[in-house]
């Protein structure tokens, strides 16, 4: 193999690890709904990131966010009797992985008589993080029904950072990757290269 094939094959390698640890994006939608009658958008009052009956800065972040991507499909945005209604929810959790050792399944030979030193890579390992998650929705406002979701999780690094304004646009951004309407159309409509 000559060094700049190996070369190309490690990188295609590093750029596929570095994509397994990135956000999970996953979306649902009611199949039985007409999508096709869709034109118009507005929010949800109050929205799920509101707190105490005032609006959020997350919510504000996440309206701003939204709104761009509805636009970009051709939705316009109606405060007064939208299509469809956008909702959001956020939160951020600590959990607890737990990868079992290797090592007492082959050291079993040992029968309990022995074991390693003091230190010795004996137990479980405990791995402790934050974890984000950002979910969207999308609900028929005259039927009051959910007809698309939109979630988006993943590690979270800087709780700090998590909630800024450029955050909640990627996560939103990324989020509607999934979303396979445009306004006025039907998933089966859609004219090529619109989707």
């Amino acid at each position: 193999m000559n060094v700049t094939k190996g070369l190309g094959l490690i990188a295609a390698a590093a750029l596929l690890a570095g994509c397994a640890t990135g956000p999970q994006v996953r979306s649902d939608y009611d199949t039985s709904a007409d999508f096709s009658r869709y034109r118009t958008f507005g929010f949800v009052s109050p929205a799920g990131t509101d707190k105490n009956g005032y609006s959020t800065l997350v919510t504000e972040r996440l309206k701003r966010a939204a709104q761009g991507q509805m636009e970009m499909r051709g939705y316009t945005y109606s405060a007064s009797n939208p299509d469809l209604l956008v909702n959001f929810n956020t939160r951020i959790e600590e959990k607890t992985r737990v990868s079992p050792s290797p090592f007492p399944a082959y050291y079993g030979y040992r029968g309990g008589f022995y074991g390693g030193w003091p230190g010795y890579a004996w137990g479980d390992e405990v791995y402790r993080y934050n974890e984000g998650t950002v979910n969207v929705d999308l609900v028929d406002a005259r039927k009051k029904q959910l007809v698309w979701e939109g979630v988006t999780s993943g590690q979270v690094d800087d709780a700090s950072q998590a909630m800024t304004a450029k955050s909640l646009e990627q996560s939103v951004a990324n989020i509607f990757t999934r979303y396979p309407f445009r306004a006025g159309y039907g998933q089966s409509q859609l004219p090529d290269g619109k989707r």
